[in-house]
Formats: C-alpha cells, sequence, structure tokens
C-alpha cells in the first residue's frame, strides 16, 4: 500500500489525492483487525522515535498519538510545555531541534497558533534531515488527522471491509456549530468534498467563516450555496486545489443543512477562542443549532452524529442523543483514531530513505 504513498510531512489535506486518502483508510483496516487482537502490538516502527511536541492541551489526540506510536513499537517522547525550557525563552525551533538532536525520527506538533507544524517541517527540510512532521492541529488552520479518522469512522460504517472514498460519493453531510475557528471543519471540508459528497456548512452568521463569501457563487432559497466547479481553481485560492468537483453549502440557519442528511458533525463552541461577543448566549445558541431528537426528524431516518470532542452536552447536541448508539459515532471516532494515527505513522516512517 505504501507504494501510492511518498509524502513526508502530513501538514494539510488540502491537495491529499483519492488515491492518498484510500491507502490511509486501507492501511488504518488493516491496524484496526490489529487492535482488535489479543496482542496489539506490531514491530513495524521498532527502533524509531516519536515526538510529541504538544505545545497546547490536548487528551484525545496527544494520547491516541502516544497509543498508536506505543502500538507499532516506536519509542515516544512527549513535551510539556509548563516544564520546558520554553519557560526560560528557549524558542520553538530550538526546541524541535533538540528533540532532533536525542534521534526522533517523526514529531507530532500541536500548537494554538497556524503554520508552527509548516515551519517545524521547513526547518527539518533546510537542516536536510528525514524527520516528518505530522499536523496534531495549528490554530485555526488544519487537523488533518481528525478529518482522517472522521472519514475512517463513516466509511467503515458504510463498508467495514473495503472503507474507500468513493462510499461517500452523493451521500448529504452537514456540519454544524463553530466553523470560524474550527480547524476540525477546515481539514472536513477537504477530505469530505473529495469524497464527492454534498458538504452542508450550517452556524450563525458570526460563525460562517468570512474565507468562504469568495467563493459563494449564488444565493439559494435555503442559504448562501456554492458548488464548487471541475475547473482548476487559483493556486493562490484558500479553498483550493484538485481538479475534482467539490459539492460546498452554506447556511445561516439548520433546518436546510440537516434535510435529508446522512451524516451530522457538531463542532464545540470554541469560547477560549473567542475574542469577542459572537453569541448571544448558549442557551440561544442550543435553541437555534443544538442538535437534537426533534431535528433528527429532518434527516435520513438512519442518520448518525459525529463530534471530535470535547463536547459541550446540552449545547451542540442534547446529552441523550451523545450517549445513543442508534445515532452517536463519537465513540467509534475515538476507536477509529488510534488505528488511523497507527496508520499516519506507518506510512510517513515507512517513507524514511
Amino acid at each position: 500500500m505504501t507504494d501510492t504513498w511518498n509524502r513526508h510531512h502530513v501538514l494539510s489535506l488540502a491537495d491529499f489525492t483519492p488515491d492518498e486518502y484510500d491507502t490511509v483508510l486501507q492501511t488504518a483496516n488493516s491496524f484496526r483487525e490489529v487492535l482488535s487482537r489479543r496482542t496489539k502490538k506490531v514491530p513495524t516502527l521498532q527502533g524509531q522515535v516519536v515526538a510529541n511536541l504538544f505545545f497546547e492541551s490536548s487528551t484525545r489526540t496527544r494520547s491516541s498519538f502516544e497509543l498508536a506510536a506505543k502500538r507499532l513499537s516506536a519509542d515516544t517522547l512527549n513535551f510539556a510545555p509548563g516544564s520546558s525550557s520554553l519557560t526560560k525563552g528557549e524558542t520553538i525551533l530550538d526546541t524541535a531541534k533538540t528533540y532532533l538532536a536525542m534521534g526522533t525520527d517523526m514529531m507530532v506538533i500541536r500548537h494554538r497558533e497556524a503554520g508552527v507544524p509548516q515551519a517545524i517541517a521547513n526547518e527539518m527540510d533546510r537542516l536536510g534531515v528525514k524527520v516528518g512532521v505530522l499536523n496534531a492541529g495549528d490554530g485555526q488552520h488544519e487537523h488533518p488527522s481528525q478529518a482522517l479518522l472522521d472519514l475512517f469512522t463513516i466509511t467503515t460504517l458504510l463498508d467495514p471491509n473495503q472503507p474507500q472514498l468513493s462510499l461517500l460519493k452523493d451521500k448529504k453531510i452537514a456540519i454544524v456549530g463553530d466553523i470560524l475557528h474550527s480547524r476540525v471543519a477546515r481539514s472536513n471540508l477537504w477530505s469530505l468534498t473529495a469524497s464527492g459528497a454534498e458538504v452542508h456548512l450550517a452556524g450563525p452568521p458570526t460563525l460562517v467563516p468570512q474565507l468562504f463569501a469568495d467563493f459563494v457563487k449564488e444565493p439559494t432559497d435555503e442559504g448562501l450555496g456554492l458548488k464548487a466547479s471541475s475547473k482548476q481553481p487559483d493556486s493562490s485560492s484558500s479553498l483550493n486545489p484538485l481538479a475534482f468537483s467539490r459539492k460546498l453549502f452554506l447556511h445561516w440557519s439548520l433546518e436546510p443543512a440537516l434535510r435529508n442528511a446522512d451524516f451530522v458533525m457538531t463542532l464545540r463552541l470554541q469560547k477560549e477562542r473567542m475574542t469577542s461577543h459572537l453569541l448571544p448566549s448558549l442557551r440561544e445558541y442550543h435553541q437555534q443549532f443544538g442538535i437534537t431528537r426533534d431535528r433528527l426528524k429532518l434527516c435520513n431516518p438512519d442518520v448518525k452524529l459525529l463530534h471530535p470532542g470535547p463536547v459541550n452536552r446540552g449545547v451542540e447536541i442534547s446529552s441523550d442523543l451523545m450517549d445513543d448508539p442508534q445515532f452517536s459515532l463519537i465513540s467509534q471516532q475515538v476507536t477509529s483514531g488510534v488505528a488511523v494515527r497507527m496508520a499516519l505513522l506507518y506510512l510517513m516512517g515507512s517513507s524514511k530513505v
């Protein structure tokens, strides 16, 4: 499967090809089988060192990457900014080079500022070392592994034996909530539209990203609609890139996004990133955009719910729905995360030359 993979770093999904998506999905599926065994460890990265450099707090992503590396028999180094030399004035690049000097083969980077993983990857390339950098979330930019685990969760539901991108063609997927601050939404936009799915973004006007305004071609009765053409966009476009058609729609009300949806992904209201009063109240937000059983009646009967976590119960989604296995895929997302991150580390580690 590695013959379709030649990426040294995974920083964004903006230019991922369908073959690359399928490579990740198929590799993750093989590791899902490994994780179901009594002995859940394989020697594929034995002798390699994975450094988890999390400059920003995380529970799910950090634990998932650490467990994934250990399941592949890699040695792990974990960075904690509060007790690091950053408090003494060391730069982020100097921190990365310190881990490089310890023999690190791959760096998993999370930072509150966009572009930090790219800067570290550029520095590794400048130094001429074969250290792969994986973006575990940077500011309001991207979170590639989260979008890939979401994709894996959905495609394995549709076909447990052969998850692949094409399974989502013409499916309707609603992404609801704080899109303005969501790196998860940005990465999912790339992966889900690449599959041929019809993606509907919904949220209050204050939380719908301004960057999408330039790509709205014409208003519709149901909201602001965009159908990206199959023509190659300008390379400077922030909604880049590939020659396949992308179908994206924006709504400032919930109902049109949910109508006949196959999957609904709710996003956490990221209050820590909000610098101004973008919402009147959490109660009002839930009344207008919270996912409830009544609102799910607008969707297809077998609709499934996703949330990247952590969840503000009773705000983005009603607490009872979150725990209802008939609708919720949230626990499966967490489980999928280990297999997908094993796949990414394996593919990056195997591409070292």
